[in-house]
């Protein structure tokens, strides 16, 4: 089972990361869990009032196992922020692209940039999967810089071949995506064909 850093940002989005965290756990993996101060507001906007404590994100991720690990955005004392502590990868859903740009410019202040900083730095997968719309150019810059450095940029756009019936579908297939990117098999994506 993989070690997987799951950070959510400022951006609207917040079913994605509930999803994501829910179906890692439930499949065995471990999650290094953070959620930055503009993530809170708007998780609270988008799912309800967002759990202070490792206690509480467990309990909110219905983690029986202990396999999530919240850190708190300011700590720069958790073990993420050294490059010597192995993880398999770090996955940010959603990113705003306030967090991109800071990223991008290799700027931590706070523990979830330092954290793909080191993911970066350390050449283990970074996947970004943003939420917004329009682009403008500094946005667009910012993305393709960060492809240049070696993140994988995934727009939360959900396809529509699968016919989803409700939106846990659109969900599941964006995610299913996501986390084949991150090297971990699953079956939420349908895919395209399969000619056998």
């Amino acid at each position: 089972m993989k070690k997987i850093i799951v950070a959510v940002s400022g951006a609207s989005g917040a079913i994605y990361a509930n999803r994501l965290v829910r179906w890692l756990v439930q499949n065995g993996h471990r999650v290094d869990f953070l959620i930055s101060n503009p993530g809170r507001k708007v998780f609270e906007l988008e799912l309800g009032k967002p759990p202070k404590d490792q206690a509480g994100w467990r309990k909110f991720f219905n983690d029986r196992k202990g396999r999530l690990h919240y850190h708190a955005p300011d700590d720069f004392n958790s073990s993420l922020a050294s490059g010597s502590v192995k993880r398999d990868g770090m996955i940010v859903i959603p990113c705003s692209m306030g967090m991109i740009a800071r990223i991008a410019g290799g700027i931590s202040s706070n523990l979830i940039e330092r954290s793909a900083d080191v993911t970066l730095k350390e050449r283990r997968p970074l996947i970004l999967v943003f939420r917004e719309a329009p682009l403008s150019l500094i946005h667009l810059e910012n993305l393709a810089k960060l492809s240049r450095a070696g993140a994988i940029i995934i727009p939360a756009a959900p396809g529509f071949y699968q016919r989803p019936k409700k939106i846990e579908d659109l969900v599941d297939g964006l995610l299913g995506r996501t986390l084949r990117q991150i090297g971990i098999e699953n079956n939420l994506e349908k895919e395209w064909r399969d000619d056998g």
